[in-house]
């Protein structure tokens, strides 16, 4: 039998994070969260409806400012310990208490928002001439002029976000807390199963009997919530077509958007080029992978295995101290130094658990440093995982450090490139260090498998797959469990053809993501890695300077994407960035065949 995954209270407290950073004690998060409300209260009573002059406008936003960094904090307290123990009672209490508080808060400040957007531009625009830090936030509220509703619908939607959240939370709890996975058996020895270990071990498996094995009663067992999980994603994408509705968009897309500040234009383009010039290199990659192993066939269960296995290095949690410090160190000492207080700070969750969530995430919040949370397992690919979220701790940090609140978070649109742009150094890094062919095949395969399929491949199917379905939500119509399986398997057939069987069990993917609970958010993994290429290559061949792409990460949200991503010397406008980065990954596609040629000889 396979070692288990040990309880949440067995875990060594050095691999866990240190929420005391946000709140010293339980006691002190208590009192904020009662005390808030009434702060609130008070800043209600002074500002509704005398918001008459510049001086006092820019009196209240501060206050604003001061009162959305502690429901902040409340947020990140409250929520983040049931993303590491979804089996943990009183965080799921905290956790909903902590939700229930700030939807009250955010609907007894609802009146700011709806009183600054009746403010005429004049007032704006001198706000902006006496505080031009409020530039981008006056932008936005402009913006928000036309979609506008009456001040108490706002409040009472306000009221209403632990309803709209209600349906991520029934997925959750479905696939991790409800889920047992159980165990199989390959040649007469069991293996346990959970999300997390498939996701992160199973799926990866070098011995193509495990691979298979696991990928099908992980399967079997998921299927069984696919109908509880369809109605809850139907449940969110009709909230989010009603509130596109009641705000006056004619589009579910044109609605998502708006917030990101990017067109239509912007998001089918990185969708289609993908799907259709961005497919014949992945197939050629798979194609090679199943002549290396010699395997029957290309499966879907057989995608994210390793080139070389063998060649893996493990590396452990003090190891990759030393990867940051080599790897990122052109982004200077300053960068990097900033990202080593991570380890001391104890910013990231290591740990193996019963009842941790799959994948990873950073959770940034103003005025605190940011929280990462990875598993722990060992391999190099953990590495590219932490460095991936390091690179938003440290866009969190540097934008928090340059910018008031209102305008310290950048475009969803931008949210992926820093995150990616850190991958690359990694793996620039890990080429550079060997002259061994090995190595090298080994470096480049691990950023086409990890960095690129990750982010180029498997959420830009999610994306695809996800655009389908917000069609048919715009067009009345409705789905079930079986008509999102048949289009999560129209798109992976579209993109890997006669390359990959899909195998069944393939058409469940769209069970796997809490993605797409989060509005158009998959396509712009793609979209930060298209910029994070093009200004990595950019930076290599000495046509733009380092310090570009360190601006870039300060910006926050003064900038649009399309002004944004021209301070790192890439224009998204035009389709270079995307076909160059693709050009990139078919060079690096021929060099791992070439590669593997004189190994071979």
């Amino acid at each position: 039998m396979a070692e288990k995954l040990k309880p949440r209270i067995d875990i060594p407290e050095e691999l866990k994070w240190d929420l005391t950073a946000i709140f010293e004690t339980q006691e002190e998060f208590e009192k904020v969260a009662e005390q808030l409300p009434k702060d609130v209260k008070i800043f209600a009573d002074k500002y509704s409806g005398k918001l008459d002059n510049v001086e006092l406008l820019i009196e209240a936003i501060q206050a604003y400012e001061a009162l959305m960094a502690k429901a902040s904090h409340l947020e990140q307290y409250g929520i983040l310990p049931v993303s590491v123990d979804i089996l943990d009672s009183e965080a799921q209490q905290q956790a909903r208490h902590v939700s229930n508080v700030l939807a009250n808060v955010s609907a007894d400040l609802s009146f700011f928002n709806s009183q600054i957007q009746e403010i005429d531009k004049t007032t704006l625009n001198q706000l902006i001439e006496k505080e031009p830090k409020y530039i981008p936030f006056v932008r936005k509220i402009k913006a928000a002029k036309k979609a506008k509703l009456d001040p108490n619908v706002e409040k009472a939607l306000a009221q209403l976000s632990p309803t709209f959240e209600a349906p991520s939370e029934l997925f959750e709890q479905a696939r991790s807390a409800d889920a047992d996975y159980g165990t199989f058996e390959v040649d007469g020895k069991e293996y346990e199963l959970s999300f997390v270990l498939y996701e992160e071990v199973y799926m990866y498996h070098k011995n193509p009997k495990i691979r298979r094995a696991a990928y099908d009663q992980f399967n079997k067992v998921l299927g069984q919530y696919q109908n509880v999980v369809a109605t809850a994603y139907y449940t969110h994408l009709q909230s989010e077509k009603t509130l596109a509705t009641m705000r006056g968009y004619d589009s579910i897309f044109d609605y998502l958007l708006e917030s990101q500040e990017v067109s239509q234009d912007l998001y089918h383009r990185q969708i289609d080029m993908i799907m259709n010039d961005f497919a014949p290199v992945m197939r050629k990659f798979v194609t090679h992978l199943k002549e290396v192993h010699g395997l029957d066939k290309m499966t879907y269960a057989d995608l994210k295995v390793d080139l070389d296995p063998d060649y893996t290095t493990p590396i452990t949690i003090e190891e990759s101290k030393d990867l940051v410090k080599n790897a990122m160190a052109p982004l200077g000492e300053k960068y990097v130094n900033m990202i080593l207080r991570s380890y001391p700070e104890r910013w990231t969750d290591f740990a193996q658990n019963i009842g941790k969530r799959s994948g990873a995430f950073c959770s940034t919040t103003y005025g605190k440093h940011p929280y990462v949370m990875i598993t722990w397992t060992g391999e190099l690919t953990d590495a590219y995982t932490l460095f991936h979220e390091l690179g938003h701790a440290g866009q969190g940090v540097l934008s928090n450090e340059n910018n008031p609140l209102t305008s310290a978070e950048p475009s969803l649109y931008l949210i992926e490139g820093p995150s990616t742009f850190n991958e690359l150094l990694l793996t620039d890094y890990l080429q550079n260090k060997s002259e061994d062919p090995r190595m090298e095949r080994s470096v480049l395969s691990k950023m086409i498998s990890k960095t690129y399929f990750h982010n180029f491949v498997t959420h830009l199917l999610e994306a695809a797959y996800q655009r389908e379905v917000y069609k048919l939500i715009d067009a009345g119509k409705s789905f079930d469990a079986k008509k999102l399986s048949e289009i999560k398997r129209s798109i992976l057939e579209q993109f890997w053809g006669d390359a990959v069987e899909l195998e069944p069990g393939a058409e469940l993917t769209w069970m796997r993501q809490i993605h797409y609970y989060m509005g158009l958010y998959p396509y712009t993994y793609s979209a930060g890695l298209t910029i994070a290429t093009q200004a990595f290559l950019k930076i290599k061949s000495g046509e733009e300077k380092v310090d570009g792409w360190l601006e870039f990460l300060a910006l926050g949200g003064q900038k649009v994407p399309s002004e944004a991503t021209l301070v790192a010397g890439v224009d998204i406008t035009t389709d270079r960035p995307l076909s160059d980065t693709i050009k990139y990954l078919d060079q690096s596609v021929d060099r791992i065949i070439e590669l593997t040629g004189e190994l071979n000889n």
